[in-house]
């Protein structure tokens, strides 16, 4: 492609409402442009990485068995009454009605209208297994769509299913892809981690988030330094504690044994309380109130700890649960947030195993303005149960083996899997008739992977001051050829010659053939980001070179114009090469991916 022919627009400012790298470069770059909150087109550019990754999945899914079909966006009400979704997934299922008055949604998923695809035309058990995918774009109605294309309101997404006979069978199935999720973030370059997940609204038995590793990442995840465990934070399970969390003299600091009352007056955080009574937050026991099932209760963690309120809602058997409102703290507590202390609470309460047997614990008194010194949680409070209720962290003794601790990273989720067993299939009647003619609903698994977030989370982990610097199979061109001089008729016919000779090939060459200045190409090439750069320049044309550099690199070298088109396209091969081989390293997955 010729630049003096493409649409391709840069823009030198970033967009005010970007607030990360790759937003800010998908822009400035000209691969999005926005259309609306958390909606956007996409350029020539951007559409050329977007298909790469689209190729890179369907290779892989071909690969390990799966066959792609196309579902429609818009879905009846009635599948989703069918398997119980329609009130329970929440305001970001887009809904609306037809002419006639019925009810649809924009799919922001596919569970049920590929259960109903299934269910129509495979009644046997000689008609399994099946693993059906698509790629499509969905839509969720985000309440606050930010950061471009890692948390849109529209996106392409890779949804695939599996349909097996048995939990057994499933279970093979659930590992197969896997290890195809495996092979496709490595092909895309990605340095990743894949961590055990809560199953949330797609729900199921177990699950698995494939997270690529990067500061901007939303989603906190924990790895061990010893084994392969990993965890998303709010799934990480918590190793038992070997002794209370809150002890008398803890950290060196001296603490009252005898319950008393002290005036706090204005000090209602956990920061605030440690530095006014100057004791640690670890000597503070943190009361959170959250409504369960329309019914109020107390959580505690130690003053340095963060709630899991998926462990919370787990512990309490909850449908549904959420952080009380101020009001709602009043009426439940008779006391504003700030004050709140387990001490004479009617209502439940639910303690973080670590807190048992806690002594010396400060506590909110129950009443504005004051706080409890030296509760002894076994003498003052009644605890409803223990339960492992804080947030995994870096430092914590992991649960799976005896000698490791965790580190902590930032990640981006770009891929889900799950095994869903017969959640949609029972309620939908989607059954096989087995070799003895009793029928049985199809064990299920889904897969999902976020075409457009890759391309953003590849941004996130590969990029520099001045622009991005895509990994060779994502790319949205291979190689950059750059005529510095478009009025000196040798470079531009050693830059068209090397162009061409590329392109046949089957190199993918953008050619700058702009009538710009070198610099000016220059900061359109570190922007846009391709892998490879050929600068072709009057002053290294005379001694027969050319100048080839690396995205990543600093400088470049010179390399001679006889033979530049085969060396070039060999440099394009290894690399291609590298990340196939990549892909072909032996699978980490928990029990061996297939």
């Amino acid at each position: 492609m010729r630049l003096s022919r493409a649409f391709m627009p840069t823009l030198k400012e970033s967009p005010a409402d970007a607030q990360v790298v790759s937003h800010v470069y998908l822009v400035r770059g000209g691969f999005i442009r926005r259309l609306a909150a958390g909606i956007y087109n996409f350029l020539p550019l951007g559409w050329r990485v977007v298909r790469k990754i689209e190729d890179i999945v369907r290779d892989e899914l071909d690969r390990a068995g799966a066959q792609e079909v196309l579902m429609p966006a818009a879905v009846p009400a009635e599948l989703w009454q069918e398997s119980g979704r329609w009130d329970k997934y929440g305001p970001e299922l887009l809904r609306f009605k037809d002419r006639k008055g019925a009810d649809f949604c924009i799919g922001p998923t596919h569970e049920e209208v590929i259960v109903e695809m299934v269910r129509r035309d495979t009644s046997s058990y000689r008609d399994l297994p099946l693993n059906l995918y698509q790629i499509q774009s969905k839509f969720r109605d985000e309440m606050r769509p930010r950061a471009g294309l890692m948390r849109g309101r529209e996106f392409i997404m890779k949804d695939a299913y599996s349909f097996d006979v048995s939990e057994e069978t499933a279970t093979t199935a659930y590992w197969t892809m896997y290890r195809a999720y495996e092979r496709i973030f490595r092909r895309c370059g990605l340095d990743f981690r894949a961590v055990e997940a809560d199953t949330g609204a797609i729900g199921g038995s177990r699950s698995h988030e494939f997270q690529v590793l990067a500061d901007s990442g939303e989603d906190a995840i924990v790895a061990c330094d010893h084994c392969d465990y990993a965890a998303n934070v709010e799934q990480a399970e918590v190793a038992a504690p070997t002794a209370p969390g809150i002890a008398p003299g803890a950290d060196g600091h001296a603490a009252a044994t005898t319950r008393a009352t002290v005036a706090t007056p204005g000090q209602k955080t956990i920061e605030e309380v440690s530095a006014f009574l100057k004791v640690p937050a670890t000597q503070l026991i943190k009361t959170l109130i959250y409504i369960a099932d329309d019914q109020p209760v107390a959580a505690l963690v130690r003053g340095d700890r963060g709630l899991n309120e998926i462990a919370l809602k787990k512990a309490i058997g909850a449908s549904a649960l959420y952080l009380a409102r101020d009001s709602e703290v009043v009426a439940a507590t008779g006391v504003a947030p700030g004050f709140v202390g387990p001490v004479g609470l009617t209502i439940p309460v639910y303690a973080d195993h670590e807190l048992r047997g806690a002594t010396a614990a400060v506590t909110g008194a129950g009443a504005a303005d004051a706080h409890h010194v030296g509760v002894d949680l076994a003498r003052d409070v009644t605890v409803t149960a223990f339960a492992p209720l804080r947030l995994a962290g870096p430092g914590d003794r992991c649960p799976r083996c005896a000698e490791g601790h965790f580190r902590g990273f930032k990640g981006i989720e770009v891929g889900h899997v799950f095994f869903l067993g017969t959640k949609y299939s029972a309620p939908m009647a989607c059954t096989f008739i087995d070799e003895q003619g009793a029928s049985h609903p199809m064990v299920m698994g889904c897969y999902g992977i976020g075409i457009t977030r890759v391309a953003a989370a590849a941004i996130e982990q590969n990029h520099d001051g001045n622009g991005i610097c895509w990994p060779m199979s994502i790319a949205p061109y291979q190689v950059e050829v750059i005529a510095l001089q478009a009025g000196d008729a040798a470079v531009v016919a050693a830059a068209t010659a090397l162009y061409e000779g590329l392109t046949a090939r089957g190199v993918e060459v953008l050619f700058d053939d702009r009538d710009e200045r070198p610099g000016g190409k220059f900061k359109d090439a570190d922007l846009i980001g391709v892998p490879l750069r050929i600068a072709v320049g009057a002053r290294s044309l005379k001694d027969g070179k050319l100048e080839l550099k690396w995205r990543r690199d600093d400088k470049p070298t010179l390399i001679d114009v006889d033979g530049a088109v085969a060396h070039v396209a060999e440099l394009v091969a290894a690399e291609q090469q590298r990340l196939r081989a990549l892909a072909d390293a032996p699978s980490a997955a928990p029990g061996g991916a297939a």
